[in-house]
């Protein structure tokens, strides 16, 4: 192991013992399920908007590259409208704007979907989706618009019809030439949902707030969400590494 790669290991373990000898994590034991609470709700968000987000991005960035125009128009429109504005106002237009315009109607009130609309979950898991969404619709437009024309044109001349050619040709060139912009994106998905405290989810972020503000302990409660935010980077690092090599090992044309 050469010294570039030791140094920062050495540091984060001298770190590590001097945060569990000198400072207070007496704490813990009275905010552990409040904590439990919030990560499995980060987690949530991510697993839940990321995957709804790649959804939609998949028909945004295909529309942008085939058409029609009347779709590749809106589809352009929507990825630039979300990606030149902050995903915290967008949260705050959700919350704050569209949240407080249902009230108004009494038929939203009185129907069953008042219990869900009144709380702020909802709203934060729109603007995640939406805001993942956007950005990677971008990336697969360039991926749909990078695999090569002669693969596409050769598969309509072994006689597969449009969708089969984009199932088992387009789709997982495409999916292979994002995934290491798509691991990027998740992890900055992840580093996004702290933003969702500002609109009353109590996701990991929001309880190192709390007890901040309990009991006046500054440095504790962040370097432990600091801890929490740098495993889970490495988990979606992982499971995109994971599905990178499976990619490359059931590639379209063994599928063929």
């Amino acid at each position: 192991m050469d010294t570039g790669t030791l140094t920062p290991i050495v540091a984060a373990a001298v770190l590590a013992i001097y945060a569990a000898l000198r400072m207070r994590w007496d704490w813990l034991g009275d905010y552990y399920p409040l904590l439990v609470r919030g990560l499995g709700m980060t987690v949530l968000l991510v697993v839940i908007t990321s995957s709804l987000g790649m959804l939609l991005a998949i028909p945004i960035g295909l529309v942008q590259v085939v058409g029609p125009k009347w779709l590749a128009l809106p589809a352009r429109a929507f990825c630039t409208v979300i990606r030149g504005t902050p995903l915290l106002l967008q949260l705050w237009l959700l919350y704050y704007g569209l949240g407080s315009l249902f009230p108004q109607f009494p038929w939203i009130r009185e129907s069953g979907l008042w219990p869900i609309l009144r709380q702020a979950w909802p709203y934060a898991l729109l603007g995640l989706t939406l805001s993942y969404a956007a950005y990677e619709g971008e990336v697969f437009r360039g991926a749909f618009k990078g695999v090569p024309k002669g693969q596409l044109d050769a598969a309509r001349a072994y006689g597969m019809s449009g969708f089969l050619t984009f199932r088992r040709i387009w789709l997982p060139q495409a999916f292979r030439r994002a995934m290491p912009t798509l691991a990027g994106e998740t992890i900055l998905q992840l580093k996004a949902t702290p933003l969702v405290a500002t609109i009353t989810v109590v996701d990991v972020y929001s309880v190192a707030a709390q007890v901040r503000q309990q009991t006046y302990l500054t440095y504790e409660p962040l370097l432990l969400i600091c801890a929490i935010y740098i495993v889970l980077a490495v988990v979606i690092t992982r499971v995109f590494t994971l599905l990178s090599g499976k990619s490359r090992d059931n590639t379209a044309f063994r599928k063929t």
